[in-house]
């Protein structure tokens, strides 16, 4: 996933594999619900087509990663196959010319109206800044984030999924239970009362 500078400007696209995307999101609560093994061949899989270019000492990459990720549903712990489908406008800058989030000089730069934007200003708010070492560009930090962002806070199988019941614990999407779903404490009974 390195690319060296001397062969700038190029395109490249970069496939990644199950085992990849299962590292990449093993963390996710709603990944590790699903008790899969490391090398699950169902964890999904990306591929990323970048136009990259340099100008200065700056990298930049444009292109689109498509490709799905497979999670655990946030109700039912089924499995979901997110879909991975984003637009990529990325700057690798040298480490050592970073912006320092905590210095004053990035609020003055943030502020300067008289700066000349390089990109048009939709663009503007969709780039991304990664760092780049010596002599190549890894895209594999570029990779690694655009699929942990795609995956949501709390994945659905679909909207109308209605979970697990929390006494025995069967899947309602497929069974029914006689269970009854009682307040755990009278404290709140008053709440019945309510109407919407």
């Amino acid at each position: 996933m390195k690319i060296p500078l001397r062969e700038l400007p190029c395109h490249r696209r970069v496939e990644v594999g199950p085992t990849f995307v299962s590292k990449v999101v093993a963390a996710h609560p709603m990944r590790a619900a699903l008790e899969r093994p490391e090398d699950d061949p169902e964890a999904g899989s990306a591929a990323a087509d970048l136009d990259l270019y340099i100008e200065g000492e700056n990298v930049f990459a444009r292109g689109h990663l498509t490709g799905s990720v497979e999670v655990a549903c946030s109700r039912c712990v089924g499995p979901v196959r997110i879909p991975i489908d984003e637009h990529l406008l990325v700057t690798f800058m040298p480490a050592a010319h970073m912006p320092d989030p905590d210095s004053d000089e990035a609020d003055e730069e943030e502020t300067d109206v008289d700066a000349e934007p390089t990109i048009d200003d939709d663009a503007a708010e969709d780039l991304d800044l990664y760092p780049y070492h010596g002599e190549e560009v890894d895209l594999e930090p570029l990779l690694r984030e655009q699929i942990v962002l795609s995956v949501p806070f709390a994945p659905l199988c679909s909207e109308s999924c209605k979970g697990l019941c929390p006494v025995c614990g069967i899947d309602r999407n497929t069974g029914s239970c006689t269970c009854e779903t009682a307040l755990p404490d009278a404290r709140w009974s008053a709440l019945k009362n309510l109407k919407p």
